[in-house]
């Protein structure tokens, strides 16, 4: 499907929202006490005088990362960056077909000091492409497909259950993973633990210390319109009824990945970046997508995982 996307922020308060809207309601000060605040909106801001708030846009700089091996290719994708230590960690998709199946989609990591150079370890976990000199830590399983990796901050988390994911997609729903180093992963259990959505996106879950529970946000269709909902868990198998993120009334947009997660500094705020999707709009003329290898159509089949495509005119990388 030809389509265009366009990231934008999206800020979640938390902690003190039912507050903070009844003090704004009366028309009085927001009681912050020692918190953390970002202006990202005007919900704190009472009136400016010859000042206006900007977005930062933000600047391309150097390739950090290429999916250059076998089982990457072009079609890789879901990144997800954390930082556990003094380690960064990059997880994302390597799928070197246009083919949702077992044997093409795996999770693989990157590893960096500072964000900036990052190096591809060859852990021996799995064999892919023949080889078990890969970066693979999940291989032949639904998860791989948008696994999303992130450290558990929960105080009560078991040593061996250190980080936690979600994966999958499509009925018949989200699977629970978890590893105690971030590199050797097993399921929690064979039933899907979160199984009203879509989810055929990345699926976003972290520990929430302002909630003190777990949060998802993940993808639902709504009226016809990619959205985005949320639930919660205080164990990490068993989430509440998901309820759709309300944008005050605003009109509902195609959103595709949905990126919310707590701001660093100020874990009250769930900081965003979901993308826009425009059905029929083209970023690449058709001779460009026949070189990059796009296939002309696809057929998938979500329940299994397997989707087969036709073959496009050329297997040539597009550079």
């Amino acid at each position: 499907m030809a389509c265009h996307e366009l990231a934008f922020l999206l800020c979640v308060a938390v902690t003190g929202v039912a507050l903070a809207m009844a003090e704004a309601d009366a028309a009085e000060p927001v009681d912050i006490g020692s918190r953390r605040e970002l202006f990202v909106d005007d919900h704190l801001i009472d009136r400016m005088e010859n000042a206006r708030l900007i977005l930062h846009h933000p600047q391309p700089r150097e390739v950090v990362l290429e999916f250059d091996q076998p089982w990457e290719g072009i079609y890789s994708g879901y990144e997800t960056v954390i930082k556990d230590g003094e380690v960064f960690r990059f997880y994302y998709r390597g799928m070197p077909e246009a083919r949702h199946a077992l044997d093409v989609e795996v999770t693989c990591v990157a590893e960096s000091r500072d964000g900036i150079r990052w190096t591809k370890p060859k852990l021996g976990i799995y064999e892919v492409r023949g080889t078990k000199d890969n970066n693979v830590v999940l291989a032949r399983s639904r998860g791989c497909h948008n696994l999303a990796p992130f450290v558990d901050t929960n105080p009560a988390a078991r040593t061996e259950q250190r980080y936690k994911a979600l994966g999958g997609t499509g009925e018949p729903g989200l699977l629970a993973f978890v590893s105690p180093d971030g590199l050797h992963w097993k399921q929690l259990q064979n039933d899907p633990v979160i199984t009203k959505g879509a989810f055929d996106s990345q699926n976003n879950a972290f520990w929430s210390a302002a909630e003190e529970q777990y949060v998802c946000y993940f993808r639902v269709f709504r009226d016809g319109k990619r959205w985005i909902a949320r639930t919660t868990s205080k164990d990490f198998v068993n989430w509440t009824e998901p309820t759709d993120l309300d944008l005050d009334g605003k009109p509902r947009e195609h959103l595709y990945t949905n990126q919310i997660h707590p701001y660093v500094r100020a874990p009250h705020i769930y900081l965003g970046l979901p993308t826009r999707f425009f059905p029929g709009r083209r970023v690449v003329t058709e001779e460009e997508a026949r070189r990059v290898g796009t296939p002309t159509s696809t057929r998938c089949v979500s329940a299994s995982l397997e989707c087969g495509n036709e073959p496009s005119a050329s297997s040539v990388s597009f550079r």
